[in-house]
């Protein structure tokens, strides 16, 4: 099996190869050809030994830079990974992530991030599950109150943006409400018109609402309109807010589709629960279930320990596990502005004050870090783990490993 970025012709084949495992539909795949082997994306590829050099699988590593405690870290985000049926269980994709990963790791990835089909499968290769959203599904009459209960002062302007305009003020109410969410991207103004751009209104049915208080933009909705032969279905693609105005505002603004829509599925990030917030004489309609379909991994552990944040007087020590990224296997003393390394992998880094037979405060694998390190859990449960041991200095721990608010905003 070679294992290789791919180059040009590759291109075209790992995107053919990804539209038959997805079960994509192409009219006329040829057309595709040119823009594919123009590509400048981190693809990899495994292939197999043969005379024709057959792609098996492929994966391509998307780069961000997601925040974390207000920090941007480079990330990658893991997707199209597809494998030729004919070449599945042969540990193709397992190869491909033994020479991406440590690359990443050089390449300067604190963290990488991937949707899975499955959760055990992504876990074999360090990932662990997010719990990052949480998904509603109500009816539209269910916000009427807001009509009523939205002081005038705190009433909005709504404008619908249309196609050519700027999106500037989108950004800057993106940008205010994403600072205070862990794994939130950085965005430009070209990755924000990624998220409101259509080609035909009127067969993309996507909408984007930007809201206004005293002309400032404070807030906006773009959702997707989904046909259903009873009621027609809203799908709430992404919601952002600067004040409680703008965050009342959509729920107002949402009421106004009574006779549109029968249903609406509504996602808001971990932190904000709906349900505690909401003011309805319905709240029992509302169905909601916890979003556990996205996955982190940790890629350089003792970047991500340097960057969260930490108390005044942080002093604690920690031992860290990882099957494929050998400089992630370290012993480490986190201080406030610092972290000293006891015992690596490379002996060349550690300080030489410890041993291997010493017991750290917190011994654990990175699939526990990523979550603990980004607050989609707390010490209690993540205690109850097996790869999870707590020694002691048990009051530090907690002041540094809480549960955070984290807003996943994209996709790939």
């Amino acid at each position: 099996m070679i294992i290789k970025k791919l180059e040009g012709k590759e291109r075209f084949e790992a995107y053919k190869l990804a539209m038959f495992c997805f079960h994509h539909r192409v009219e006329d795949i040829d057309e595709k050809r040119e823009k594919m082997e123009a590509d400048t994306r981190e693809a990899w590829g495994a292939f197999d030994e043969n005379e024709n050099k057959t792609l098996m699988a492929h994966i391509i590593n998307y780069h961000y830079d997601f925040l974390v405690d207000g920090v941007p870290v480079k990330t990658g985000g893991i997707g199209a990974v597809s494998t030729l049926p004919e070449y599945r269980e042969s540990g193709a994709v397992r190869a491909i992530f033994n020479e991406l990963l440590p690359q990443a790791y050089g390449n300067g990835e604190v963290l990488s991030s991937l949707y899975p089909f499955n959760h055990k499968f992504y876990r074999k290769f360090g990932y662990e599950v997010i719990p990052f959203e949480t998904e509603y599904n109500l009816r539209p009459g269910v916000f009427s109150n807001y009509r009523s209960l939205v002081p005038d002062d705190e009433k909005c302007a709504v404008h619908k943006w249309n196609k050519g305009e700027s999106v500037k003020d989108f950004l800057d109410v993106y940008n205010s409400f994403a600072s205070n969410f862990n794994l939130s991207a950085v965005r430009t103004e070209e990755k924000m018109l990624e998220h409101l751009k259509i080609e035909k209104e009127f067969i993309d049915r996507k909408f984007s609402y930007l809201f206004t208080l005293k002309e400032k933009p404070v807030a906006y909705l773009i959702f997707k309109d989904e046909y259903n032969p009873e009621a027609a279905h809203m799908k709430v693609e992404e919601t952002a807010w600067t004040c409680r105005a703008g965050f009342n505002a959509i729920l107002n603004f949402l009421s106004r589709f009574s006779s549109d829509y029968g249903s609406i599925t509504l996602r808001l990030p971990k932190g904000i629960d709906l349900l505690k917030i909401i003011t309805t004489s319905d709240a029992y309609s509302i169905e909601n279930k916890v979003c556990q379909h996205f996955m982190l991994r940790v890629v350089n552990a003792k970047k991500l320990l340097e960057i969260i944040k930490k108390p005044e007087n942080c002093n604690f020590t920690i031992k860290i596990e990882d099957e494929l990224i050998k400089e992630n296997n370290l012993a480490l003393r986190v201080l406030s502005d610092h972290i000293e390394v006891l015992n690596s992998a490379d002996s060349s880094q550690t300080s030489g004050n410890q041993t291997n037979d010493c017991k750290f405060d917190l011994e654990l694998n990175v699939r526990a870090l990523a979550q603990l390190a980004i607050g989609c859990t707390n010490l209690d449960e993540a205690l109850l783990r097996p790869d999870v041991k707590m020694n002691g200095n048990e009051e530090m721990l907690r002041k540094c490993f809480f549960e955070k608010k984290i807003f996943v905003s994209e996709s790939f």
